[in-house]
């Protein structure tokens, strides 16, 4: 015995689902698990390797296909691959509790990590572990935010950890060559960038190591590139300036 099935219908499985309202209705597409937060990123840019099938629903758990005069009303065109895109762009993702859930724990462990790498205790110049930083964060009843990049959100964490540890960014070690006609003007305006010079060479140009925020670092860089018209240098020694030895914890 066949089961009639109506036309307007189509059954998926395993599908997630990205949902917009427009014009009054709502509009969903099939997509698969996974593929949606790759396109938005830019990585993913098959929309066929994105959807399920390039049909429109107004449910898709039901199968049941939106009309195509509600998609014109809706969205002026009847064109199913821009009226798709539309929706993978501006759509909301719909996802279980139980993903939802799992997706957060996934991102809340990868900010600690990225705080992990970052920072360092600025009284012993070591790093914290990662289950350190994770159990810091839950004492300032830090929620992650899925809709905002984990690197965004670490610095986040940085900037409210300090209030109650003691934390800071890592220093970055580098090695400046300043031409000798420029280097005692240029010294000066590099000084406030600079968190400690550990070393100074002058011979026929000026040699310098020293220790700076990671985030002067591309100010630095344009500075001595503009001020010496690309004969001085800007050299990175090392990303992180620790002490070695175990981890503090």
């Amino acid at each position: 015995m066949s089961i009639f099935t109506p036309t307007n219908q189509i059954r998926l499985t395993n599908v997630a689902v990205v949902r917009m309202k427009k014009g009054g209705k709502r509009f969903e597409i099939a997509c698969y698990k996974n593929k949606v937060l790759s396109w938005r990123s830019g990585v993913e840019k098959d929309m066929d390797e994105v959807l399920q099938t390039q049909s429109v629903f107004v449910n898709v758990s039901k199968g049941q296909v939106a009309k195509k005069e509600d998609l014109t009303k809706a969205f002026g065109t009847d064109d199913l691959t821009e009226i798709c895109k539309q929706i993978l762009a501006k759509g909301e993702l719909q996802v279980s509790d139980k993903e939802r859930s799992s997706q957060l724990e996934t991102m809340f462990r990868d900010i600690a990590t990225i705080v992990a790498e970052k920072c360092v205790n600025p009284e012993t110049k070591r790093p914290y572990t990662v289950n350190l930083i994770e159990r810091a964060m839950k004492d300032i009843h830090y929620s992650v935010k899925p809709n905002k990049s984990t690197k965004q959100q670490a610095l986040d964490v940085i900037r409210q950890l300090k209030e109650t540890m003691e934390i800071q960014r890592a220093h970055m070690r580098l090695r400046l060559v300043l031409p000798a006609k420029e280097a005692k003007r240029l010294k000066e305006k590099l000084k406030p960038l600079l968190q400690v010079v550990e070393s100074e060479d002058f011979d026929e140009q000026l040699e310098m190591v020293c220790l700076v925020d990671p985030g002067c670092y591309r100010e630095m860089d344009e500075l001595i590139r503009c001020e010496t018209r690309g004969r001085g240098s800007l050299e990175v020694l090392s990303l992180k300036d620790v002490e070695e030895g175990d981890e503090k914890f």
